[in-house]
Parts: C-alpha cells; structure tokens; sequence
C-alpha cells in the first residue's frame, strides 16, 4: 500500500529541517519536490528543492490538471505537488514526505486520507516564530509583513492534523517525529 507523510507548519516552524531528518534516518521515505513560481533562494536547486515554474506555465499545468493540489501562496505566487511527482515516486516504491503549507497539506489529507499521516509542526510561539522569519533575511519588508500574516493565520489550523509536534527544542522534536513516523510506517 503506497504511503504519505505530510509536515506542515507556518514558515519558520521547522519543518523542513525535521524532514530532512527523516529523509536521513527513514530509508523507504522520498521527498515530493513542490512546484512554485517564486524565485529560488541562493541555495535552492531546481528539481531537488523545487521546481521552479513561470506564472504562465503554473497556471496552465493547472488548467490541465496536472497538479494534485496548489495553492496561491501570495498575487500571482503559487506553489502545489504535480500528479507526476507522486507518481514518481510510487514508482520506486517510495513513501512520500511532503513539506507543504498548511493548506496544501489539507488538499492532501483530502485527497489520500487513508493512506496519510498529516503532522502539524508547531512553534513554541507565535512570537518566536515571527522573530525566527524576521532573522531569516530573504525576504523583503513587504514580503516578510505578508509571510507573518499568513502565518499567524496558518496557526490557527493546528487541530485539523492527525498529530501535532512541538517544536520547542529540535532534539525532541525529532524524537517524536521519528515515533510517529515509525509507528505509521509500521502500521
């Protein structure tokens, strides 16, 4: 039977460090690369990260239906999984852990609610997570007001998700992310 794991969590909860973490300790498990139309970040890579899209191309892969879920994120900003990823993955006989949004990971729940375990990370604080996007410095003083408004928005989603997992200190995080892993997986 094919698998998901679903972590979301506003930007800034930790998410995507917990999930690198179970990519490394969880072998069976593969990541779905999201698509988006903004810009990458110095580090990003397409096809590992992301992969990256115009508007127009986005837009038109959705008219098609070629995507699972998608989301706009922001004016004319979208991000979503296309079928063809999970696809891919299924194919290697993967599990997938998707690193999405909350409401995203909601389209996916949605979709797959048999066969998924959606995790919502949760920040010690909304405080502390305003201030941890705030020291991240990629964003622009206008994206990042946006980012912390559809944050404080995202938190309030908390109890749609099959587990919640504070991350108020990410050694313990990854503890308990690993358990619920483990005992899904065995499942």
């Amino acid at each position: 039977m094919h698998k998901l794991i679903i972590l979301t969590a506003p930007s800034g909860a930790g998410k995507t460090t917990i999930v690198r973490r179970l990519l490394e300790v969880f072998p069976q498990l593969d990541f779905s690369i999201s698509a988006t139309t903004r810009a990458p970040r110095a580090y990003e890579q397409e096809g590992k990260d992301y992969y990256f899209l115009t508007t127009e191309e986005f837009k038109r892969r959705v008219a098609e239906g070629d995507f699972l879920e998608f989301e706009q994120v922001y004016e004319n900003q979208f991000s979503g999984t296309l079928r063809q990823e999970i696809e891919r993955l299924w194919r290697l006989g993967k599990t997938i852990i998707f690193d999405v949004d909350v409401h995203g990971a909601m389209s996916i729940k949605k979709a797959y609610p048999e066969h998924s375990l959606a995790i919502f990370v949760k920040p010690p604080s909304p405080e502390v997570l305003f201030d941890r996007l705030k020291k991240r410095n990629t964003e622009s003083p206008e994206n990042l007001a946006k980012r912390i408004a559809k944050t404080a928005e995202e938190l309030t989603y908390e109890n749609a998700f099959d587990r919640v997992l504070l991350n108020d200190s990410l050694d313990h995080a990854f503890i308990d992310a690993e358990r619920m892993v483990r005992t899904f997986l065995d499942a």
